[in-house]
């Protein structure tokens, strides 16, 4: 780890509730993790990556993260994303995501309607920076999911692009636990530079708590975090 330590954002949302862990997580790898507020409208300076965690903002009223997309800092994060920096959604930050048109495809209520709330495996599908690096193709993840809306789908078309385009990041192995098109867990956008997934790294970085996959994601995060404040956009 290098001994720079690199300011990430965590978002906070009314009715996040994961922000703590995800910070606690992104400090014991390296990084300083900053709450910053949803209706703020700027981040704070210096930040190398932003992270938009779970939770169910604004009670998950009409659609998971179909409010939370109007709140003023998504602009400034719409802004960091357009500048080629990294943007991390877990869980209701990928809702949010894709509700505010950051990345493709939708979330939808799980396939059996129930929340689902367990450890699941992973397969990786692509090692590559911000998200991947540390992983290898085709490694083998064990990380937990907690929602109720986890199903993410896309039309055909659309799928076969983003496989094409190596936009599928992670994929459900062994067991999709909520019915999700392709059973993908993870995407980015079309720079690379944007990712959704809705198993929770935060709570997979200690092997004590059961694994610690999580760390492979979270600090190639911090990993690119550093890299931007050597060579920032």
């Amino acid at each position: 780890m290098t001994d720079v330590r690199p300011r990430i954002a965590v978002v906070v949302f009314p009715g996040s509730n994961d922000e703590k862990d995800a910070a606690w997580a992104l400090g014991a790898l390296g990084a300083e993790a900053r709450l910053v507020w949803h209706a703020e409208e700027r981040l704070p300076d210096g930040i190398g990556a932003v992270v938009l965690p779970g939770g169910f903002s604004y009670g998950d009223y009409l659609r998971c993260g179909a409010i939370a997309r109007f709140s003023p800092v998504m602009s400034a994060v719409a802004d960091f994303a357009a500048d080629g920096r990294p943007v991390l959604g877990i869980c209701n930050g990928f809702q949010i995501l894709c509700e505010a048109g950051l990345l493709p495809g939708v979330l939808t209520p799980n396939a059996s309607l129930s929340f689902v709330c367990r450890d699941v495996a992973l397969r990786v599908e692509l090692a590559a920076p911000p998200f991947t690096s540390r992983c290898e193709d085709g490694q083998r993840l064990v990380i937990p999911v907690k929602h109720g809306e986890g199903c993410w789908f896309a039309p055909p078309a659309l799928v076969r692009k983003l496989e094409a385009n190596g936009q599928i990041v992670l994929r459900y192995a062994g067991g999709n636990p909520n019915g999700s098109v392709a059973d993908v867990a993870g995407v980015v956008n079309g720079g690379g530079n944007v990712m959704g997934l809705m198993p929770h790294p935060e709570y997979a970085v200690d092997p004590l708590l059961g694994s610690g996959d999580g760390a492979m994601i979270l600090a190639s995060l911090v990993d690119a975090a550093c890299d931007r404040i050597a060579a920032p956009v």
